[in-house]
């Protein structure tokens, strides 16, 4: 038994007014202590709920990670390009250059890639991009599809040999060869050494136009290629889905209906896409970005070993700046012995020898560039003179009125807006 005595009751029973006031007795610390408890108790329920949280997204985010590496296609092509690849340069950096060539896949086999009634198969897009290797600047050289060159031979998955051939069209490689036969025939031309491949086909360009919700261009003339199902009004405004893709696939009703025409044309969508993404529209939205980098995984081949690799180069653009972002297409000219080819002018081998040195282009190089920070028709002053129409550098000072009524007509040929 306890030999505590209860309170002292009244007649009712209830205990004496005394024994009820006592908790007042013990004073204000005993109020400030009941206050600390409940501050604690809400402290430990925001730490656990932190924890939670933290937990939770943690896990979705690696859940996420897996997921679309697992959806991301890595071929390492290393073992075709055989044992005779060009050596690299050292430079001095912060960190190492990269050279990443960029293929389009043309064919028609897959969800979303039927779009014609053609048979595809190969690539007609084929772009080198140079990432410097302080990160101040980058650059895209894109090789036109009619380019004619000597191919060397090539090696397939199974220890195969594919002949060398003289005078071949650039992307015969890709029919040839795949991807590992364009990477060996630029390599051996140029002698840079390519850090990375990536291919996409059609369905996976309009997904990523999709994701950023799309790109906005500025189209001078209305677009009518009944032959390929592509009918796109004039105007400036954003364009996705498969209105983009038409886009940058026009070639025979826009301008002046040459390949040229739509490398440039390419070129300009690019410029636009990088300015969206890069300004922080899509940056800013985790759902576009993951949105983004889902289209980009499904549609993707190439020798980067995970999505982390792939999200290091690209928030490198975050701190270049759009006006440094620029996109040039080799120097050619037509060819005489083959009409409708074009051959690589000595002034090539000047953008070869800048890329392998990690140096930006030179001012004469620059002529007919396209920059995301100013993409034409969508405002801004024009970046120099166009060049000759063969691809070569213009005899015209950047900024006089020659080298304007040059630029212009260069736009108008490429069915873009000036």
């Amino acid at each position: 038994m306890s030999d505590e005595q209860p309170a002292p009751a009244d007649d009712a029973g209830a205990p004496r007014a005394e024994a009820r006031r006592k908790p007042d007795t013990r004073g204000r610390s005993g109020r400030r202590k009941a206050r600390a408890r409940r501050r604690h108790t809400v402290a430990r329920v925001l730490v656990a709920t932190t924890l939670v949280l933290a937990m939770v997204t943690g896990l979705a985010m690696v859940f996420l990670y897996r997921s679309l590496n697992g959806d991301l296609t890595v071929e390492d092509l290393s073992e075709q390009l055989g044992d005779d690849r060009p050596s690299e340069v050292a430079v001095d950096g912060p960190q190492d250059p990269l050279n990443i060539l960029v293929m389009g896949d043309d064919t028609r086999e897959g969800a979303g890639n039927a779009i014609d009634q053609e048979a595809g198969g190969g690539s007609d897009t084929t772009l080198l991009f140079h990432l410097s290797a302080d990160r101040k600047n980058a650059y895209g050289v894109s090789i036109p599809r009619d380019s004619l060159v000597d191919r060397p031979e090539c090696f397939t998955e199974d220890g195969g040999v594919i002949p060398a051939e003289e005078g071949a069209m650039w992307n015969a490689a890709y029919s040839v060869g795949g991807p590992a036969c364009t990477m060996r025939q630029f390599e051996q031309l140029t002698d840079i050494k390519l850090d990375n491949y990536v291919v996409v086909d059609f369905q996976g360009f309009q997904d990523m136009v999709d994701a950023i919700d799309g790109v906005e261009v500025c189209i001078p003339e209305d677009i009518s290629d009944p032959a390929h199902g592509i009918n796109i009004p004039a105007g400036t405004r954003e364009i996705e889905g498969k209105e983009a893709l038409n886009y940058v696939r026009a070639r025979y009703t826009l301008g002046d209906g040459s390949d040229i025409g739509r490398i440039k044309r390419q070129q300009a969508f690019i410029a636009a896409m990088a300015k969206k993404v890069v300004s922080g529209n899509v940056l800013a939205r985790p759902d576009r970005v993951v949105n983004f980098l889902d289209a980009a995984v499904d549609s993707l081949t190439t020798d980067f070993d995970n999505l982390w690799q792939m999200g290091k180069v690209g928030y490198s653009f975050q701190h270049i700046g759009l006006d440094n972002i620029k996109f040039i297409t080799v120097p050619f000219e037509y060819s005489d012995v083959d009409p409708g080819r074009v051959e690589w002018l000595p002034e090539a081998e000047l953008i070869w020898k800048r890329v392998i040195n990690d140096e930006p282009l030179s001012r004469r190089l620059q002529d007919g560039v396209i920059d995301a920070g100013n993409v034409p028709g969508l405002g801004g002053p024009s970046q120099g003179p166009s060049g000759s129409p063969s691809g070569g550098p213009s005899s015209s000072p950047s900024g006089s009125p020659a080298a304007d009524e040059d630029r212009a007509r260069e736009l108008e040929a490429a069915g873009l807006c000036a």
